[in-house]
């Protein structure tokens, strides 16, 4: 990426309510850039359950091609209930670019917002800032396709686990938490949550993430069981920094902590490879509020913030970076001056769009 020409952005919205809020995130992101002078051109592309519904194909070629060629893809949500596969399954062409962009690391802030209601009680609850590190490739997501039906009496799904994806993702999560210890002043601990008691796709995980722990030895690693993990998440989750883990875990336990922090609409996510990235809101398409303008868009502007951040780091130069702190800055603004979204009987897509632009200056 030259800093300097402009950065291509493939805006994919989706389905349902993948549409309000990437609008929403789109006008925030246009405050924004002319405020920061960012030269940002982006191009939407059209794929999802709709489009396979009237084309037949969910994403084509020739949408993938322009996905790829793009700087960054910013994702809305696909998929809708009653459009399936032949088989039955779900319209996910998001699984299909993790896949064939390679975008081994799902990475997921599970952070308290100033002001948005939580769902622990403990005092230490807002102190929440934690990744959950999906590995976005492989794990049990690795049978999606390739699944085994033996008659009517089984059914069988097979887990992959490799030394060189769980090399990356291990190296990623280590130097997550080396730039999250510089931003918050703090250590930070990275621990592997895993099943390997039980699987042993998981003890060979656990030694693949063991071997590269020592090329950081000024930053604390762990492990932790799933289970004990999910009973910590609601016990003690402000004890916990970067969580690396298998693909359907990461699945699981990203859900858990979305709802510790608010729900769905303030968790934002992105999938990260060596050379390309994809950044979405952890939410589904919404059928249930989609065409209501309830739709909280908070963590599509949040993962657009990241993909800024990625982006300055990739090259586009600070400027970029600079923004995407101005934006998270804004969220937290906008929220501890006291706005509430629909979930919380407060404002509606395009009301929480505009209180959030309002903290940007200019």
């Amino acid at each position: 990426m030259a800093v300097g020409n402009a950065v291509r952005v493939a805006v994919m919205p989706g389905d349902g309510i993948g549409v309000e809020v990437m609008d929403a995130a789109l006008g925030v992101l246009s405050k924004l850039t002319r405020r920061h002078g960012l030269g940002l051109a982006t191009e939407t592309l059209r794929a999802g359950a709709f489009a396979f519904r009237d084309t037949g194909e969910a994403m084509s070629e020739a949408v993938f091609d322009r996905a790829r060629a793009a700087d960054a893809i910013l994702f809305g949500a696909m998929g809708w209930p009653g459009i399936r596969q032949a088989d039955g399954t779900e319209i996910t062409p998001q699984i299909d670019l993790r896949i064939r962009l390679n975008l081994y690391a799902g990475v997921r802030p599970i952070r308290a917002i100033p002001g948005v209601p939580l769902a622990l009680a403990h005092p230490r609850a807002k102190e929440i800032d934690l990744v959950i590190l999906r590995e976005s490739t492989e794990g049990l997501f690795w049978a999606r396709g390739r699944g085994e039906q033996i008659g009517d009496t089984e059914a069988r799904d097979t887990m992959v686990i490799t030394r060189a994806t769980t090399e990356r993702l291990s190296r990623f999560a280590f130097q997550l938490a080396e730039r999250r210890a510089l931003r918050m002043g703090r250590p930070q601990k990275v621990t592997l949550v895993d099943k390997a008691n039980v699987f042993s796709s998981m003890a060979f995980m656990r030694r693949v993430f063991d071997d590269v722990t020592r090329e950081f030895p000024g930053i604390p690693a762990g492990h932790q069981y799933v289970d004990a993990m999910a009973l910590d998440l609601v016990r003690r989750p402000w004890d916990y920094d970067v969580l690396p883990m298998e693909n359907m875990f990461g699945d699981i336990l990203s859900d858990l902590g979305a709802g510790l922090i608010g729900g769905m609409g303030y968790a934002p996510s992105a999938d990260i490879g060596d050379g390309h990235a994809m950044f979405q809101p952890s939410h589904g398409t919404g059928p249930d509020i989609a065409g209501k303008g309830l739709a909280n868009p908070t963590a599509m502007i949040l993962s657009a913030a990241m993909m800024l951040d990625w982006l300055g780091a990739e090259g586009a130069g600070q400027a970029w970076c600079n923004a995407a702190a101005e934006l998270e800055a804004a969220v937290d603004g906008a929220f501890a001056a006291g706005l509430r979204t629909a979930e919380f009987g407060g404002a509606g897509t395009a009301d929480v769009a505009r209180a959030i632009a309002e903290q940007i200056p200019g």
